[in-house]
Order: C-alpha cells, then structure tokens, then sequence
C-alpha cells in the first residue's frame, strides 16, 4: 500500500488539459468516423484491449480491423456524466455515458489513457450498453 506522499498528483490542469484534448479528439473522429485518428489514438500493440458492445478485440490489429469494417453510419451521439482523471503525469481514465438519436437505451464507455512516446493513447477500452 502507498502512503500518502507516495500516491500520485490527481488531476495535474496541465495533464487533465491534455488528456480531455485527446478524449474530445476521440470523440470527434469517433462520430465522423475518421478512422485514422482513431487507429492513431489506440496504442498500436498486442496488450491493448477493447471490448465493444458486441465483440472483445485483443490487440491493435483486431481493433484496426473492427474499425475499417464497421459501418460509418448511425454513429451519432450526446454524452453525459463525462469523468477524466489523470493520476500523476502519464496515466489517465476517461468514463462517460451516450445517448444514440432513436434509442432510449444508455451507452457507457470508459476508457484507459497512457502517455507514449508518440501522445496519449488509448490501452483499454470498454463500451457497453445498459437495458
């Protein structure tokens, strides 16, 4: 267990700042299906996991794919109760809720954020849907 001294800087402006950026980037390719930027944002190694609301995709290769192959429309959507937190200087999470037009059911992702060499990138991920 840490000690208080031992535990990282929660929410540094400069990180948070960074890592909302990065999460908004996201979002804005995710909905304008901009498949590059979000291939680019996944860290591009095996370790990296997404699970979707209908598959489970271990490794970038398998998200790349997931990614070219899925439909460009419908991808429409309104998030809510967004939480970033960063924990020190190259770790972050970001959790958010969405809502689809046409669908009362409730989304929920959340997402694992670490500062590479190259930018922030996504390491694991996770997107449901409630009901």
């Amino acid at each position: 267990m840490t000690t208080p001294a031992e535990q990282p800087a929660i929410n540094l402006p400069d990180v948070l700042a960074e890592v909302t950026a990065a999460f908004e980037r996201y979002e804005r390719a995710l909905v304008g299906n901009d498949v590059a930027v979000l291939d680019e944002l996944f860290w591009d190694s095996p370790h990296t996991v997404r699970y979707g609301a209908g598959e489970n995709l271990y490794g970038y290769e398998a998200i790349a794919a997931f990614r070219k192959a899925r439909p460009s429309a419908g991808l429409d959507r309104t998030l809510r109760n967004t939480v970033i937190t960063s924990y020190g200087r190259d770790m972050a999470t970001a959790s958010t809720e969405f809502l689809r037009p046409g669908t009362e059911r409730v989304g929920r992702q959340s997402q694992s954020w670490v500062r590479m060499p190259q930018g922030w990138r996504i390491v694991a991920a996770h997107v449901s849907l409630m009901g």
